[in-house]
């Protein structure tokens, strides 16, 4: 198997395209720490999925708790080889009425959380010389969309933290990657308005929104040692729409 016995760590794994990574690694051979501030959905999802996963309750806001998370799951695991920064929020509204605490929570899951995740797993990875970290960004911190500046402002930010420690850790073979995902079938789009929803289809050469499995599959390349002379690159997935 691709993944066999590597030791997996993925945020907001609990439901949507995180909770598809993990069960792609989880067939794959990969020992799966889910990580995600919803007990109650994370505990569930780690106990459907065939394979060793495992469930962490975790708010990656705070620097504290991803401390003490990353350090048990290094106690319990001796290591981490893969890190998928999943976690994300949308908290959406026009600029004129966005309030500075609708931007800063915004930023401090999606852009500060992924820096501090990252931060405290990439020691244990640069002393064993060997690292995969997947952050998943995301179209619109490549173009842009009405209503969620804050949202895109993470999510570019994501982009250029991937390049910055793709830099960073190259020589210590640990690759860092980006994914920006269009469209994906999840319980997030299902709120997507119908009207609204065949607006975005034609924006899409494909005309469909892609699915979890797209999403983990890539994933699961970039993860493996099969993309070992890949770094610091941003793949656009998402039927066409970002060419």
């Amino acid at each position: 198997m691709v993944l066999d016995s590597k030791i997996a760590l993925i945020t907001g794994g609990a439901s949507g395209i995180g909770a598809g990574i993990a069960k792609r690694f989880a067939q794959e051979g990969a020992v799966v720490a889910i990580c995600d501030i919803d007990a109650q959905t994370g505990t569930k999802t780690a106990q459907e999925i065939n394979g060793e996963v495992h469930f962490f309750e975790l708010n990656i806001g705070s620097e504290e708790q991803v401390r003490k998370t990353v350090e048990h799951i290094l106690q319990q695991f001796s290591r981490i080889d893969i890190l998928v920064n999943n976690a994300g929020i949308t908290n959406d509204r026009l600029v004129l009425r966005m309030t500075k605490e609708d931007w800063e929570n915004v930023i401090n899951i999606n852009l500060t959380g992924t820096f501090l995740v990252t931060k405290a797993v990439i020691r244990s990875m640069i002393k064993q010389r060997y690292g995969k970290i997947v952050n998943i960004a995301s179209v619109i911190g490549l173009i842009g969309n009405a209503g969620q500046a804050n949202y895109a402002a993470s999510k570019a930010g994501v982009i250029g933290f991937t390049k910055s420690v793709a830099k960073e850790l190259a020589a210590r073979n640990v690759t860092v990657n980006a994914i920006a995902p269009g469209f994906i079938n999840t319980k997030m789009t299902d709120t997507i308005p119908d009207e609204l929803k065949q607006a975005y289809l034609k924006m899409i050469p494909m005309g469909r929104f892609g699915e979890t499995d797209d999403v983990a599959n890539l994933a699961l390349f970039l993860s493996s040692n099969q993309s070992s002379f890949i770094t610091g690159q941003v793949f656009s997935l998402d039927g066409g729409m970002v060419m």
